[in-house]
């Protein structure tokens, strides 16, 4: 077995106590939460007795550690329950709302490193200059500003006041009909079926809410660029390749920005797995349905089951996010190998 494949299985038996601490955890806090879904799906006007049958229903009648086994016993069938709101099981939920805020959040993150990461590379070679100015004046804006008054602000300049953005009602305006469901993404499935028109709408729906979330995780990613780079363009390899007569160009993007890259790489994965779950205040301006609002909506009413069904989709999402990073390190750096992690 080559040490690559070792290394990787290695890594995701590390992940197997995390995600069984995120089980537990998730469940336990659940239940934590104030409030009862059996009053909450009996109504206002349910006596007792009615709200004793609903809680039966639901299995909440039974002692913590019986529905501890019960949950554990159906995710080891790949059952993450039935949400009490929705009615559907919470896979099916999650599996046709995740893609909605995959294309969102990758839509964003995408726009914010073509923007940061030139921005970063910039001001650090041009420190003290207005390019560096502009840099920090983003930064501060982007970890100032919040989302929501960034998307409201964005909705009533482009679409109130110019009227040339759609109105932010989702993922595809009512005129258009969806694509045929192939990857979950709008823009990915009109392409494929050949549909430029419903590519064209849904690409208008995403770009007010992609923005925002970009000036959000521009700051980040340009701050982390900028500090890398300055880093390295002042290490002695950076030194010695210049006094060796490199051009500046390949000083700069061969060795440089190459090494600058890594802790580029580590932020951009952590801003990305904070992103998706965290993305509920711009779903909420935008009416986008993502699983950001539906956790969110799960949460008001204490669906014990789409809750936790939510927590785990983001716990499996994060580990196999760090091992694409730690995959991402070999490529980008050679001298880092699997076996010696």
């Amino acid at each position: 077995m080559s040490a690559r494949l070792t290394s990787v299985l290695s890594r995701i038996a590390q992940a197997i106590p995390v995600v069984i601490g995120v089980v537990v955890i998730s469940f336990v806090l659940t239940r934590a939460l104030p409030g009862d879904p059996a009053v909450y799906f009996a109504g206002a006007a349910a006596d007792e007795a009615s709200i004793a049958e609903v809680r039966e229903a639901l299995g909440l009648d039974k002692p913590m550690l019986r529905q501890f086994i019960i949950y554990v016993g159906d995710l080891a069938r790949g059952d993450l329950g039935q949400s009490i709101s929705s009615g559907r099981p919470v896979a099916e939920d999650l599996a046709s709302r995740l893609p909605a805020s995959l294309e969102l959040t990758l839509s964003a993150l995408l726009l914010s490193c073509a923007v940061a990461v030139p921005l970063g590379v910039l001001a650090a070679t041009r420190p003290g200059s207005p390019v560096d100015h502009l840099c920090r004046v983003l930064v501060t804006a982007g970890v100032s500003l919040p989302t929501f008054f960034t998307g409201i602000l964005l909705i009533y300049v482009f679409y109130y006041l110019l009227g040339i953005a759609p109105s932010p009602l989702g993922r595809l305006d009512f005129i258009y009909i969806e694509p045929d469901h192939v990857t979950g993404f709008y823009l990915i499935d009109a392409a494929l079926a050949g549909d430029a028109e419903t590519f064209l709408g849904a690409l208008k729906q995403l770009v007010l809410p992609a923005i925002t979330l970009a000036l959000f995780t521009m700051a980040p990613i340009a701050r982390m660029t900028r500090a890398a780079m300055l880093g390295a363009l002042s290490a002695d390899f950076v030194r010695t390749a210049r006094a060796a007569g490199l051009t500046n160009r390949t000083v700069l993007y061969g060795y440089a920005f190459r090494n600058a890259l890594l802790p580029v790489v580590t932020t951009l994965g952590m801003v990305f797995s904070f992103t998706l779950g965290a993305n509920v205040l711009v779903e909420k301006v935008f009416a986008w349905p993502g699983i950001g609002s539906y956790a969110v909506e799960a949460l008001v009413v204490s669906d014990y089951a789409a809750v936790q069904g939510f927590v785990l989709a983001m716990a499996f999402l994060f580990v196999l996010l760090n091992l694409v990073i730690d995959l991402a390190y070999t490529l980008i750096d050679p001298r880092i190998g699997f076996a010696a992690k």
